[in-house]
């Protein structure tokens, strides 16, 4: 690609936009709000024929009932010889709240002061409708690709459900991939997010009036409430999130960024007995540089030793469920998370067709909030993150995203694409 071809990008994406913009209102009409979920099909099945007028071969299967992923693979014409790129978003989105705070109806895309406003515009339909529209722009300018070029639509993330992890069990890979998730134009990595469920679990049930043979001198019965021993269980993560505070850092975070949030307490079945199960559901955020199992390993060992501290606890120890595939289904999620690798070719053709394409140097750095990426980068494809949206107005009332910034992701993204996918493997 040279410096005339760019020019041409970027004016044709400035020449038509409106329909950059009318494709985004289409998608926002599509009501995808999860949780409750389940309602992505029909949306899904327009961005299948989308892809299938530009010249995809398309798969399209439910995750879930109702919930189904769209992958499609525009094949290069020397795949084997250059390079391939997975272009990712998610189609559904954060719940609306109560729509009387609206100015405008969420599902009913607006253009107002520069701005476009609806429920998915920076979280995340408008990284996916600028994607599209760039796709559709070099096809009709006659862009050929050598390379693969690979684009998912996939269901879930609000949710933790894991549609990125369904197309990478499926087996699609690439030599790169970009999320086109809410980043601001920045170029981004993350960190990770686990939940997990610490039960506690006695042997025996016993009544409220047996309470003071549990607690006294010469009571003589062995037990206790899981309730209070779920205490030293909260202490010892506290502990443990100090510990990580003081030893552990990475670029780009504030320092303790590394939580485990205490978020849901269960316990006890009636106040006319002694509460014989407890069940803690926890929140852990962790560092680019660590790997969730890692980091499982480790809370489990401390809460281990916390347990064999206590004569009750030894006998009767914590047991641990960690993440799941849906907070919907499983109450439970996973978010791995992802290292940039700022100085792989993907990256560095991605920040220098951001500056080709609108004349700046991208920021290139760490996201503060979690998005599927991690699941790309888990699968041992070098990714990041990159989309148009600021994080304070994902997931807001009013929800909004500068149209000016829609066009400049456009832009780079026809670039990028154009360029990496016309670039010769290494050693081919």
């Amino acid at each position: 690609m040279n410096d005339q071809h760019v020019k041409q990008l970027v004016q044709e994406v400035e020449a038509r936009q409106e329909e950059l913009l009318s494709l985004l209102k289409n998608l926002i009409s599509f009501p995808t709000v999860s949780p409750p979920a389940r309602n992505t099909n029909e949306v899904q099945n327009f961005v299948k024929e989308y892809l299938k007028n530009l010249g995809f071969q398309t798969d399209q299967w439910e995750v879930y009932p109702g919930d189904s992923n769209v992958v499609g693979t525009l094949k290069g014409t020397a795949s084997d010889n250059y390079q391939s790129l997975i272009i990712n978003g998610h189609i559904d989105v954060a719940e609306v709240g109560d729509e009387k705070e609206w100015e405008t109806p969420p599902f009913q895309a607006v253009i107002r002061e520069q701005n476009i406003y609806g429920r998915g515009t920076a979280d995340m339909k408008g990284g996916i409708a600028s994607t599209l529209y760039a796709i559709k722009l070099l096809k009709d300018m006659g862009f050929s690709l050598r390379g693969d070029l690979q684009f998912q639509s996939v269901i879930g993330e609000e949710a933790g459900e894991a549609g990125t992890l369904a197309c990478v069990e499926r087996g699609y890979q690439a030599d790169f991939a970009v999320v086109v998730d809410t980043s601001d134009l920045h170029i981004q990595g993350q960190g990770g997010v686990i939940t997990g469920w610490i039960t506690i679990e006695g042997q025996k049930t016993f009544h409220d009036g047996l309470r003071r043979q549990l607690i006294h001198a010469g009571g003589g019965i062995h037990g206790a409430s899981a309730i209070e021993k779920m205490m030293k269980v909260t202490a010892g993560l506290q502990e443990l999130e100090r510990h990580w505070a003081v030893t552990k850092s990475y670029p780009g975070f504030p320092p303790g960024t590394n939580t485990i949030n205490p978020a849901v307490i269960e316990g006890g079945r009636h106040a006319a007995f002694i509460a014989d199960r407890c069940a803690l559901w926890i929140t852990v955020h962790f560092y680019p540089n660590e790997d969730y199992e890692q980091v499982i390993q480790e809370i489990e060992r401390h809460i281990a030793a916390v347990a064999a501290a206590d004569p009750w606890l030894r006998d009767n120890p914590p047991t641990f469920i960690w993440g799941g595939k849906s907070m919907i289904v499983d109450r439970g999620e996973i978010f791995p998370s992802l290292e940039i690798q700022a100085d792989h070719p993907g990256t560095r053709a991605l920040a220098h067709s951001f500056e080709w394409a609108i004349s700046q140097k991208p920021a290139i750095g760490m996201s503060t909030t979690v998005t599927d990426a991690g699941w790309l980068g888990r699968a041992d494809i070098p990714t990041v993150i990159f989309g148009p949206g600021k994080l304070e107005d994902a997931h807001a009332v009013n929800e909004k995203v500068e149209i000016k910034q829609l066009l400049d992701f456009a832009k780079t993204m026809a670039v990028f694409i154009a360029e990496w996918c016309n670039t010769r493997k290494e050693g081919k």
